[in-house]
């Protein structure tokens, strides 16, 4: 399965671009290394949604603080060691796509 989320050229370098993924909302960022990322909008504490400033993630209801690049919790009421969920995506033809079920 492929579904197209996004244009690379529409990810903004600072924050994020929020995109419909099934009727749920997914944050497309420029991860590490320059490479495009989608993250679940949920924070890993209590599912809260998320907003993306700078090279951060923060959770709307109790402020925990994720990692734009990586997913990774930062600081907050979210478990140590937890991270975002991190969708499995491909860039092709300049789109970043879902995959999922393909080797």
């Amino acid at each position: 399965m492929r579904v197209d989320l996004c244009p690379v050229s529409g990810i903004p370098a600072e924050g994020s671009k929020e995109v419909d993924f099934f009727g749920r909302k997914v944050h497309v960022v420029i991860g590490a290394a320059g490479v495009p990322a989608a993250f679940m909008d949920v924070c890993m504490h209590l599912g809260g949604p998320l907003v993306c400033e700078g090279s951060e993630f923060h959770c709307q209801w109790h402020q925990a603080t994720f990692d734009k690049q990586t997913g990774r919790r930062l600081s907050g009421p979210a478990r140590e060691g937890s991270r975002l969920i991190r969708l499995p995506t491909k860039v092709e033809d300049g789109v970043l796509k879902f995959v999922y079920g393909e080797d």
